[in-house]
């Protein structure tokens, strides 16, 4: 049997030779994405610029189809992780009770705007790192930022995603026709 590509071209027979082709082409893919991604967020001056390529590196590992869905969940989680993030920690002196409520509160208020447990599971990250991470900076900003960095992840990984699609990966040891 022949692997072809989304595209319907031959994959080389799923040799080696051809799977080491589709590494070297996904790797490039992958490093091109992760760098421009935390080159934006600098140029941003966002001060936790890291997690853009991080987001960028988690959604540049899908399909188009899969990165759309994947991208939408991390996005409305982590609005939502940021927004009770921020409000907790402008209303509440950061605690473990005022944590564990928001991460409770977060999981009531994922279902409500139709998001999945895959976005309640960023939402927390964020909120995580919004009330548990100690700063002089008012707790809003570092929402915002948080926000602005996987934004930025997500926008440079559905943009490379269109622009330099990825090809499903031969298979080994399948002989060719």
């Amino acid at each position: 049997m022949r692997i072809k590509t989304k595209n319907g071209n031959p994959a080389g027979g799923g040799g080696w030779t051809s799977r080491w082709g589709w590494l070297v082409v996904h790797s490039a893919r992958t490093g091109v994405a992760a760098v421009v991604s935390v080159m934006v967020a600098r140029l941003f001056r966002l001060e936790q610029a890291y997690w853009a390529p991080i987001t960028t590196l988690v959604i540049t590992q899908s399909s188009l189809g899969a990165a759309l869905k994947v991208s939408w969940q991390r996005f409305v989680g982590t609005a939502l992780g940021a927004v009770v993030g921020a409000i907790a920690a402008g209303y509440f002196v950061p605690s473990m009770l005022v944590f564990g409520a928001s991460v409770f509160l977060l999981g009531l208020l994922c279902p409500l705007v139709l998001a999945d447990r895959s976005a309640y599971r960023f939402g927390g990250i964020t909120l995580a790192i919004v009330l548990l991470i100690p700063r002089t900076d008012p707790a809003w900003r570092a929402a915002f930022h948080r926000f602005a960095e996987v934004s930025i992840g997500i926008a440079v990984a559905l943009i490379l995603t269109v622009v330099w699609p990825e090809e499903e990966i031969p298979s080994i040891g399948e002989k060719s026709e």
